[in-house]
């Protein structure tokens, strides 16, 4: 089995290509990748690529990401979240192969305090979730059989991230506000990794699983809360941190305007990823921690 991997040297791309690796043959490209063209502000380009490989699983782990860019650059957030993807959910169809595919908690309005699920109406507020919505539905449409796995709050080890960011700040500074009212489960790219590995499988020999999923760490917190747990942990491991615990201050989102409109309820359900999988989702906490430990044993 060939795999063409879109994104290779992205958060989730780079976990992808050691989860992907034991399924089969693995062709990892990013966008400056020389062997073959994989730059999604021109998708058609990325249709030779399909065709020149012939493979039998597309992932596509490539997208603009940066939230607040996308609202002053509409047109390319437009050309890589949704044209993109709808060229390759069209190649995907030709060749009969199967379309991975990432998507956000953008896609919903954010309103209320009960998880979304999969068929919940949707509503972005933004031209990221816009995109990233539009992308979906070209997936959809296009007949192929796919999986698109949604996520929220991504992080990983490599990098900087809001842990990184957290650290910092709390070593510098004696006050930090954290924003308290937006709610979601940070989830790992690794842990992402492996259960796209896990259902891809699955879904290979099982057709009828083609749809959407959402895919996240169990569990919930805030921005704040997240801030709690690693600035806590390394204050218990001795790490120069500054603040005291009662000086990590709780905030609104009012507080820290953005050009993008963030979602207040990032909460997904995962529960038809669960037992259409076999799958448990770990603890959001464990994630998190675990990526700590690494960071303080290197």
């Amino acid at each position: 089995m060939k795999i063409l991997l879109f994104g290779c040297n992205g958060q989730v791309g780079w976990e992808l290509q050691r989860s992907l690796s034991v399924l089969g043959e693995l062709l990892p490209l990013d966008f400056d990748s020389n062997d073959h063209r994989a730059d999604f502000s021109r998708p058609e380009q990325l249709a030779h690529t399909v065709r020149a490989t012939r493979p039998d699983v597309i992932v596509n782990a490539a997208a603009h990401t940066a939230v607040d860019k996308a609202e002053a650059e509409p047109a390319l957030a437009h050309t890589i979240n949704a044209e993109a993807p709808g060229v390759l959910a069209r190649e995907a169809a030709a060749l009969n192969a199967w379309l991975v595919h990432y998507s956000t908690d953008y896609v919903f309005d954010g309103s209320g305090a009960c998880p979304w699920h999969e068929d919940d109406p949707t509503g972005p507020l933004s031209v990221y979730g816009r995109t990233k919505l539009e992308g979906e539905q070209r997936v959809r449409t296009s007949g192929c059989r796919h999986l698109i796995l949604r996520t929220s709050w991504v992080y990983s080890a490599r990098g900087d991230n809001f842990a990184r960011v957290m650290l910092k700040l709390a070593a510098e500074r004696e006050q930090l506000n954290v924003v308290a009212d937006q709610i979601g489960a940070p989830t790992g790219a690794d842990l992402l990794a492996d259960v796209t590995a896990h259902t891809l499988r699955s879904a290979l020999k099982a057709p009828e699983l083609s749809g959407t999923y959402h895919t996240v760490a169990g569990g919930e917190t805030s921005w704040h809360g997240y801030a709690q747990l690693v600035i806590e942990w390394a204050r218990a491991r001795g790490h120069a941190i500054r603040v005291a615990a009662e000086r990590i201050v709780p905030v609104s989102s009012d507080a820290y305007p953005t050009a993008a409109r963030r979602p207040l309820n990032s909460r997904l359900d995962s529960q038809r990823l669960q037992r259409s999988f076999g799958l448990t989702m770990p603890h959001w906490r464990r994630g998190v921690l675990r990526m700590l430990a690494e960071w303080h044993s290197s």
